[in-house]
């Protein structure tokens, strides 16, 4: 036999991406690892509500073609300081059209809130690889969006890192083997506090997250529970799993990002660092796996790992999430909307800590379903939604 010399390199595929909340958290984050590898990434979109000191320098750092600054004053003061090469834009019309741009391959949805779900609608239409980071666009219209994604046959991929765990577990499972879903959550800052203890919680302390490093609505969503709340109902309709079968344990450590239980009673656990840049990376290199940008987790170090039933009873909002789960119909995107409100309320000192889950009841109490599959009823109930949060929030203040 004649030996083969030849060895097979390996094929490096260029992807062309687009980043939709460049600016925040984890649009920075993805922007570190895309330029670790300049030769599997190109970004040829980018955008932003308002911050273009920011973007201004990804543009001359990236290069991108096109730029959406949602705010219209803002995106005409970016035009100002001259950027030939990059084409402006703004309007949510600009969005739309960035997520479905011809040349992308990934569509990074890093929005923050349901103002996330048109574009990610948008991509899916246009057969794009979606990694989202954006669970409001599941959570407001998860209904929806798997509609779209089976008709144009797109993909999503899981970018949180609770769902990017839960889809490297799953990964060649048989969807009617698996038994349960468990979602881990740290407890947030104020893990074993009363309910009459938080009434007093400042913003700062809020934001003062024990193991990650957020945007500070994830980070306030995280303190409250109701990011784990959100992250049953995207769950759900990511992996098609019912309610029932999605379970949220408490683990301070938060080494162990989420489970996966099979009806032969194995578990598969993900297990990693506290960084979002590992979920990112896998996301937009999937299938492929690219070395880490952190060292390995040292179990040594960690010592152990601990677990805990979630405290509904003075962390509410996680019980509403799941009330509204089981309602169904346009109920989550109402939860949604009026956490978003009410979160902005706290942000900006308008409400206190415990006034959060207040407001939430209240506008779920006053709601009646709507027809979850239908866009057009979906946006007015979100709009309603917003409105009966303001004037609770008003009679609060």
């Amino acid at each position: 036999m004649v030996a083969n010399n030849i060895v097979d390199k390996e094929v490096v595929i260029l992807k062309n991406i687009v980043i939709l909340g460049s600016t925040g958290s984890i649009g920075k984050q993805a922007i570190d690892i895309i330029k670790r590898y300049p030769d599997r990434f190109n970004v040829i979109g980018l955008s932003t509500n308002k911050s273009i000191e920011t973007v201004d320098a990804q543009i001359k750092e990236l290069q991108p073609k096109v730029v959406v600054v949602s705010d219209g004053r803002k995106a005409l003061e970016l035009k100002q300081r001259g950027h030939g090469g990059t084409e402006i834009t703004t309007g949510g019309t600009g969005l739309e059209e960035l997520a479905a741009h011809l040349e992308a391959d990934i569509v990074l949805n890093a929005l923050v809130g349901s103002v996330g779900l048109v574009p990610t609608l948008s991509a899916l239409k246009a057969g794009k690889t979606v990694a989202l980071a954006n669970k409001e666009s599941m959570v407001a219209g998860g209904a929806i969006v798997n509609k779209t994604r089976e008709e144009t046959d797109a993909t999503i991929l899981p970018v949180d890192s609770e769902h990017n765990a839960l889809f490297q577990c799953i990964v060649g499972e048989k969807e009617e083997e698996i038994d349960k879903l468990i979602i881990t959550a740290s407890g947030g800052p104020f893990r074993g506090r009363s309910f009459n203890q938080l009434q007093g919680v400042t913003v700062e302390e809020a934001l003062a997250h024990p193991r990650w490093v957020m945007g500070p609505k994830i980070t306030i969503d995280s303190s409250t529970l109701m990011n784990k709340g959100l992250e049953v109902i995207e769950a759900h309709w990511l992996f098609n799993i019912p309610y029932e079968k999605i379970e949220v344990l408490i683990h301070p450590q938060s080494i162990i990002h989420s489970m996966v239980e099979f009806k032969d009673g194995s578990i598969k656990a993900h297990l990693g660092r506290t960084d979002m840049r590992i979920p990112i990376q896998y996301a937009i290199s999937y299938p492929e796996r690219l070395s880490s940008p952190l060292p390995p987790v040292n179990f040594i170090d960690v010592g152990e790992l601990t677990f805990e039933v979630p405290d509904v009873k003075n962390f509410p909002c996680l019980g509403y999430a799941y009330e509204a789960a089981k309602l169904g119909r346009t109920y989550p995107a109402v939860l949604n909307a009026a956490n978003e409100e009410a979160v902005a309320a706290f942000l900006s000192r308008r409400i206190g800590f415990t006034g959060i889950p207040h407001v939430i009841e209240r506008v779920l109490e006053a709601h009646k379903g709507g027809d979850e599959t239908d866009l057009g009823i979906l946006l007015e109930v979100e709009r309603w939604a917003r409105e009966s949060a303001a004037k609770i929030i008003e009679s609060c203040a």
